[in-house]
């Protein structure tokens, strides 16, 4: 892996962290799905437009257009949705380190519905990242952080695994940028619907929320997806993913940073643990690939 692939996964392991403290301060100060689907409008009509421009065409292959629907619904809707939902009832740094087991779920998909060979690194790996995770959420548990916010984020992951499980579709054929732009407005459309049926739109404005929310779309919302698949492209999947291993430490850090969150002596031995258990998956599913 080159000097340019690493510094492209730690920047989009960072933006990609960000995004759970962020999401904390927009919640606490409007609805947490139409926030979001606003959010989602916005960058797909960035994207699209910028695609147009240089030239991409909006008529994918059968295959993308699949692609786009699944990951549109699984990642922008059900991940992030829940996600969102999830930060009314959660620390950001607890949300961060339950999405940064993706890459565990995906293996485990994979082992489970697709009979793919784990190795005994892998299995090591799972062992470990499954029991960092569950030591961070059984301390905060034990301290009073709330079963349903858990719940939600564990769903969030299963839903970001699922669509990972799709990528080569929504990427193979080119548009890359158009194709980012269609998700979005998926998740946009479906989270619009939702929001109206459940939700009561009550927002307090300040800077806060204006800085949080413009910061949402450019940096995890675009940026950051734009880079993923950028480095999917450079270094393959498999590759990629291994910087998932630094997401735990990251999204603490980072909350701990902008909002004020505490961090324990259980959290800093979790996320230890669970990065150990995501490197060791990702580099057993490298040796095999």
């Amino acid at each position: 892996m080159d000097v340019r692939a690493l510094a492209m996964g730690l920047a989009f392991s960072l933006m990609w962290s960000s995004a759970f403290a962020t999401g904390r301060v927009i919640v606490a100060h409007a609805p947490p799905l139409a926030a979001l689907s606003l959010r989602f409008a916005i960058s797909a009509l960035l994207a699209v437009a910028v695609a147009r421009a240089l030239g991409q065409s909006w008529r994918l292959a059968p295959a993308q257009w699949r692609g786009v629907a699944v990951f549109g619904l699984c990642q922008n809707a059900l991940y992030l949705g829940l996600n969102f939902v999830a930060l009314q009832r959660v620390e950001a740094s607890l949300a961060a380190i339950i999405a940064s087991s993706m890459p565990l779920i995906v293996a485990l998909l994979g082992w489970t519905l697709r009979g793919e060979r784990v190795a005994p690194l892998g299995a090591l790996g799972l062992a470990l990242g499954f029991g960092g995770v569950a030591l961070i959420m059984g301390g905060r548990l034990s301290g009073g952080a709330d079963p349903m916010g858990i719940g939600l984020c564990i769903a969030g992951a299963v839903a970001l695994a699922w669509a990972t499980l799709t990528v080569r579709a929504v990427t193979a054929g080119g548009s890359l940028l158009m194709v980012v732009g269609l998700q979005m407005g998926v998740g946009a459309a479906i989270l619009a619907v939702v929001s109206l049926a459940t939700e009561t739109l009550t927002i307090t404005p300040g800077w806060p929320l204006t800085l949080a929310f413009a910061y949402q779309i450019l940096v995890p919302g675009l940026a950051a997806t734009l880079l993923w698949f950028a480095l999917i492209g450079r270094v393959g999947a498999v590759k990629a993913a291994a910087f998932h291993f630094l997401n735990p430490a990251f999204g603490v850090l980072i909350a701990a940073a902008l909002l004020g969150e505490a961090i324990s002596l259980l959290d800093v031995l979790g996320v230890a643990v669970a990065g150990a258990g995501i490197l060791a998956v990702q580099r057993a599913r490298l040796r095999g690939a």
